[in-house]
C-alpha cells in the first residue's frame, strides 16, 4: 500500500474541503467581518503549517540575515500569514463583487501601461507572488484590457478547475506554464494580438534558467519575460499590487524596462533578468510582508 500517496490524496482532500467551506462562508459573510475571518484563518494557519512557518523564518533569515532581529522576522513571518489569509478571503469575496472591486482596487502609474499597449507589440508584466497578485489580474480585465496569466497548473485538478470556471467567467486568459513549447506557443500568440500577459519571476526555476542575485545570493530565476520580448518585441513592464493600511490595494505600474544589450546572446539576458530581479527585491524590502516567503527561493545552486 502507497502511504505516501494516500496521505498526499488525503492532504489534496482536506484542503478541496476547506476551500469549498471558506467559499460557502464567504457567500453569506457580510463585508464588515470580512478581515476578521481572514484572521481567523491566519491565526489557525500559523499555528498548524509548522512546515511552512519554518521555511518563512528561514527565507526571512536568508534575506535580511542580522539586518533585522529575531523578533522582526517573525513579526514579518506572522504577518505574511495573514496577509495570504486576507488576499484568500478577499479574492474569493471580490470576484463576485466587481462594483465593489472596482471602489478598493485603484490603478497608479496606468499611464505606463497605455504607452506601452500604444506600441501595438503586447505587454509583459513581469511581477512576483506579491500581495494579491490574483486580484490584479481580476482589475485589469475588469478595466477592459485582454488579461493573461501564465501560472502552473494546481496539484488537485477539483482545486484548478473552480479557480479556472472563475478566471473564464472573468475574462482572464490561463496559459498554463507546461508544457513549454505550448506555453511559449500561447504566450507569443496573446502578445502577437496585443495582449498583457503576466509572468511572475521570483520562485525557484531550477535548470533552464539563470542566476541573479536575489537579496545578496544567486538565485535561479525564469528568462522568459526577456527571451520573450526579444522575440517580439513587446513591452517589459514589471507591475505590483500594493495593501494599503485600510486594506484597499494599488495596482502600480512601474516604466517599461529598456533591454540592455551586453557582450553576448546569454549576458544579454542575465543582465535584463537581474534588473527585473533588483525591482522585485525592491518592492520586497518596501513591503516585506506581502512576499510569499514560505517558498523556498533559494532551493538551487549552482554547480
Amino acid at each position: 500500500m502507497d502511504f505516501k500517496k494516500i496521505r498526499k490524496n488525503a492532504s489534496y482532500y482536506v484542503g478541496w474541503v476547506a476551500l469549498s467551506a471558506c467559499s460557502l462562508i464567504i457567500k453569506i459573510l457580510p463585508g464588515s467581518w470580512l478581515y476578521c475571518f481572514a484572521n481567523g484563518l491566519a491565526n489557525i494557519g500559523y499555528l498548524f503549517a509548522a512546515k511552512q512557518r519554518k521555511i518563512a523564518l528561514e527565507s526571512l533569515k536568508t534575506a535580511f540575515g542580522s539586518g533585522k532581529s529575531e523578533e522582526e522576522l517573525a513579526a514579518i513571518a506572522r504577518d505574511c500569514f495573514t496577509y495570504m489569509a486576507k488576499s484568500s478571503v478577499e479574492l474569493l469575496f471580490l470576484m463576485d463583487r466587481l462594483t465593489l472591486l472596482k471602489s478598493r482596487v485603484t490603478l497608479v502609474g496606468k499611464k505606463h501601461l497605455e504607452t506601452a499597449l500604444a506600441k501595438g507589440k503586447g505587454v509583459i508584466l513581469v511581477s512576483a507572488h506579491f500581495g494579491n497578485f490574483p486580484l490584479l489580474l481580476v482589475r485589469l480585465s475588469q478595466e477592459g484590457y485582454r488579461t493573461c496569466g501564465i501560472m502552473r497548473q494546481m496539484k488537485d485538478e477539483r482545486v484548478e478547475r473552480f479557480f479556472l470556471a472563475k478566471r473564464e467567467k472573468l475574462n482572464i486568459k490561463t496559459i498554463y506554464s507546461q508544457p513549454r513549447k505550448v506555453c511559449v506557443e500561447n504566450t507569443i500568440r496573446s502578445l502577437r494580438n496585443n495582449e498583457i500577459v503576466f509572468i511572475p519571476i521570483d520562485q525557484n526555476f531550477g535548470t533552464g534558467g539563470v542566476y541573479v542575485d536575489f537579496f545578496g545570493r544567486k538565485a535561479a530565476t525564469a528568462t522568459g519575460p526577456v527571451v520573450l520580448a526579444q522575440r517580439t518585441n513587446a513591452a517589459v513592464l514589471p507591475c505590483f499590487i500594493v495593501r494599503q493600511k485600510d486594506d484597499t490595494q494599488q495596482i502600480i505600474f512601474e516604466p517599461g524596462l529598456t533591454l540592455e544589450n551586453a557582450g553576448t546572446p546569454e549576458e544579454t539576458i542575465t543582465v535584463n533578468v537581474q534588473k527585473l530581479t533588483a525591482v522585485i527585491e525592491e518592492y520586497i524590502r518596501r513591503y516585506p510582508a506581502e512576499w510569499g516567503w514560505i517558498h523556498r527561493r533559494w532551493k538551487s545552486t549552482q554547480t
